[in-house]
Parts: C-alpha cells; sequence; structure tokens
C-alpha cells in the first residue's frame, strides 16, 4: 500500500491551492485584522490568535491575483512555517485529502524558477498547486516582518 501525504485544499476565486496538513493548525472565520505598520506589501496585518500575534498574509497579491475587498466569508488558514505561524487570507478551505506520490508532479519537473510552489496534484478535476511555506516570505520580506513585528 502507498502511502498518501495529506493536503488541506483552499481556492482564491476559481483557483485552488494546497498546503500540506501538518502545516496547517486551524481555520478560522475572518476576523478584525490590525494595520501593521512598515510590513511588506503581502502583509495584510496582524490578529491576535488565542493571545499570539499572527501575521495576515494576502495571497491574491503573493500570486499576482486580482485584489478583493475582504469579506466576513472568508476564512484564514492558521499555518506554521519553520519560523513564524501565518495566517493566509482564503476565499474558502474546501477540504482535506489523501494523495498518493503517484498523483503529485514536483515543481522543478514542470517549471525550474518557481519560488514557493512545491508540486502540483492532479486531481481528475483539475491541477491543484501545492505551496512551500517556508520558502512563502523572501528573506528581505522575513527581515522587513521581524522589524514591524517588533515595533508592534
Amino acid at each position: 500500500m502507498t502511502s498518501a501525504d495529506f493536503l488541506v485544499i483552499f481556492n482564491l476565486g476559481e483557483r485552488r491551492y494546497a498546503l500540506h496538513l501538518p502545516a496547517v493548525d486551524r481555520v478560522l472565520r475572518m476576523v478584525a485584522i490590525t494595520a501593521l505598520p512598515k510590513a511588506p506589501d503581502i502583509v495584510l496585518g496582524i490578529v491576535d490568535i488565542q493571545g499570539s500575534i499572527v501575521p495576515v498574509i494576502n495571497m491574491r497579491r503573493r500570486f499576482r491575483l486580482p485584489e478583493l475587498e475582504i469579506s466576513l466569508t472568508d476564512q484564514l488558514v492558521v499555518a506554521h512555517t519553520a519560523r513564524r505561524p501565518v495566517a493566509l487570507v482564503a476565499d474558502a478551505v474546501l477540504d482535506v485529502i489523501a494523495c498518493t506520490e503517484q498523483s503529485q508532479i514536483a515543481a522543478e519537473h514542470i517549471y525550474a524558477d518557481v519560488e514557493y510552489v512545491e508540486g502540483v496534484v492532479k486531481l481528475a478535476d483539475g491541477l491543484i498547486l501545492i505551496h512551500d511555506l517556508d520558502k512563502f516570505l523572501s528573506l528581505e520580506e522575513e527581515i522587513c516582518l521581524d522589524r514591524a513585528l517588533e515595533i508592534c
């Protein structure tokens, strides 16, 4: 029997994306986001999650998708990188799926210079990009975010 990798599937508009389940801590309804001055452009602000200050990442901006106003129906995917927790704004979290290695294609087999995509999973109804949160913020963005969080 082949071991399965579990993925959390979410969407932004018509596009679907995935994160590895172990990287996801929880999914929350949208809450008020507090602005974070001097944060990187992709950081919308911060939220307080059970006493922890967590930066909120604008996924649409990161993926160069059309910006939409955040609504109460949006969700926050609270996940963690090797360095910090993050909250990712998603239109909706759709599912958790088991995915075999055979249904995944490593990003370097598709396009060698993909920054934060780890791979692609092929499903009967289309492709889903699997993201590597540890590569999601550039080193400059990490440093800028650290400085902004120190100030708040």
